[in-house]
């Protein structure tokens, strides 16, 4: 079984913010493999949903805790589906790649994203699957040279903010791309 778990935060208002990328990539992995509804699951904390992806069993996962909580709620999940750290998978938004990309990483450090240090603190390890789906911009940059606490402003406003209409047509590109990577990720454990 692999855990799949979409990093973002559950309120409304931040529904198709570019933190919340995670969830919206499982919202369009659960109608790909035809999964069964989002449901919560009081105990995990997380909205759940289970199916399969070619023969593998996953369970999707949206914690309903904020993003820099992640790790409680990954490691709950972990502990009850009896899953060890290799067989998780995280999507995640990231602000080290371009708009456009994305990578996958195993046994990487955080880069500074709270939620995968929430997640590496709770699980004990770094050895988990990410596909790291890219938020960077050409103001981002711009932002990095300025003081910690205008650049961390810049930082807090630009991942809270909802996607354009256009950058959501280079998401709807994406995901595939992003589904065809995840398999590969399945058949190498």
């Amino acid at each position: 079984m692999k855990l799949i778990i979409g990093i973002g935060n559950p309120d409304p208002e931040y529904k198709e913010t570019r933190h919340n990328v995670g969830f919206l990539f499982l919202d369009y992995l659960a109608k790909k493999i035809d999964a069964n509804d989002f449901a919560e699951d009081k105990k995990l904390n997380a909205l759940i949903s289970k199916s399969k992806i070619e023969k593998t069993p996953v369970v999707l996962l949206k914690p309903l805790g904020y993003v820099n909580k992640s790790g409680e709620v990954v490691a709950k999940a972990s502990k009850f589906y009896k899953v060890k750290p290799k067989d998780v998978i995280v999507i995640q938004d990231d602000l080290d790649i371009e708009f456009g990309a994305f990578k996958n990483s195993f046994e990487k450090n955080s880069g500074g994203h709270k939620g995968i240090e929430s997640i590496i603190k709770s699980l004990k390890t770094n050895k988990f699957h990410r596909l790291r789906i890219g938020t960077a911009v050409r103001a981002l940059q711009k932002a990095r040279e300025q003081s910690d606490s205008k650049r961390d402003e810049f930082v807090m406003e630009f991942v809270l903010a909802k996607f354009s209409s256009k950058d959501r047509e280079v998401i709807k590109k994406m995901f595939p791309e992003i589904y065809n990577r995840l398999l590969q990720v399945l058949k190498q454990n």
